[in-house]
């Protein structure tokens, strides 16, 4: 049998084009290789998923290129790109500091240092994960990373930045790497879906990327576990199944019901959701954003901020016509409010039925007056 390979790996970026959502880091990065003003150390920060340990590899790749294109991407066919893409390189070195972090660990890399590149012009050492280096090796890194030979570059990675000495940031150039957008996750899931020959609905592709919180990886390991669990045909309907996600239609429905006066029907449907084994709170921050994406939804202008398909933005449109916009502004402070007061409640229950009863009521109060302003 052959050996599978995670779609993470798989598709893993080979050349600053093709990272996602990063397009103002690589650029600078093409720039700097470009014009041969590379700084000597950089730092990449920023959430997990989101391409540091990528963008650290194609620099190193790039800076030993013997053919750069005229683009500054590395070309991945000469003997260093070749070596590279092997796992072969000798003038490369990657350090897990999660797992060698002792001062003792630096002084061999240190050491190995003051070795010139064999057959290309930099050593380039990448270190992920630097946060977890303790203070004694932070310090007897710090001259090596201050004043280090012309011929060696240092990338470090990290998801926490805070954690870094002072000392340590201001020797290197920081670069912040953004959460990446549900719309990029979105288009490159529909590439390897494309790839992996996977009928994959675009709401199905924005539930994965959901789920994943801007991070690329994430969302290729969710669509690796859906295609393991339903097949080549991925639906909406079975992501959602598969990843204990509440359908948005949901929303949808008990908005109906609370601004309609049937608060009861809502009760019932809260009921048959909380039976399906869905948390409350999950229901509720649900709910909010169901709210919030309301109020977008009545002003062409802010339409574009909804992440969603353009068939439920339609959904959306369609259902803000008939919202009144103080009655929405008062369901998301109620909503948010019962957010806030969830974890310490000891009815938890309760506080999301009084959260629906008290919309339901303000909507009546709305009403109702409306009613005595027309007599």
């Amino acid at each position: 049998m052959d050996n599978f390979i995670v779609s993470a790996r798989k598709y893993r970026p080979a050349n600053f084009h093709s990272v996602v959502g990063q397009d103002a880091i690589t650029t600078t990065l093409k720039n700097a290789v470009k014009t041969g003003q590379v700084a000597q150390a950089f730092l990449f920060c920023g959430p997990r998923g989101v391409g540091k340990t990528t963008c650290a590899r194609i620099l190193a790749k790039a800076l030993n290129c013997q053919h750069l294109t005229e683009d500054c991407e590395p070309c991945n066919e000469c003997e260093s790109c070749k070596a590279f893409n092997e796992s072969a390189a000798f003038n490369v070195f990657e350090l897990d500091a999660a797992s060698k972090n002792s001062v003792d660990d630096i002084r061999n890399l240190v050491e190995q240092i003051r070795v010139p590149p064999q057959g290309a012009a930099y050593k380039v050492y990448i270190i992920d994960e630097v946060h977890m280096l303790s203070a004694q090796a932070f310090n007897a890194f710090l001259k090596t990373l201050e004043e280090p030979p012309a011929y060696a570059k240092f990338i470090l990675a990290t998801t926490e930045k805070h954690k870094i000495m002072p000392t340590i940031l201001s020797r290197c150039q920081v670069y912040d790497f953004k959460r990446i957008s549900e719309k990029d996750i979105v288009k490159h899931l529909q590439y390897v879906a494309s790839q992996e020959q996977v009928n994959a609905d675009e709401d199905a592709l924005r539930l994965v990327a959901s789920k994943a919180d801007g991070a690329l990886r994430d969302a290729l390991s969710i669509f690796d576990q859906l295609v393991t669990s339903v097949g080549q045909d991925l639906t909406y309907a079975k992501a959602a199944a598969h990843l204990n996600v509440l359908d948005v239609n949901n929303f949808f429905r008990i908005t109906d019901f609370i601004f309609s006066d049937q608060v009861s029907d809502a009760l019932i449907l809260l009921d048959d959701i909380l039976a399906k084994g869905f948390d409350g709170q999950n229901f509720i921050t649900g709910l909010a954003t169901h709210f919030r994406n309301l109020l977008m939804a009545q002003n062409p202008a802010t339409l574009p901020l909804l992440e969603a398909s353009d068939s439920v933005k339609q959904q959306f449109q369609q259902q803000s016509r008939s919202a009144d916009r103080m009655l929405l502004i008062r369901a998301l402070e109620l909503t948010n409010q019962c957010d806030l007061n969830y974890k310490e409640a000891h009815n938890k229950r309760l506080t999301i039925e009084l959260c629906l009863m008290q919309i339901n009521a303000n909507y009546i109060y709305k009403k109702a007056r409306q009613s005595q302003e027309r007599k």
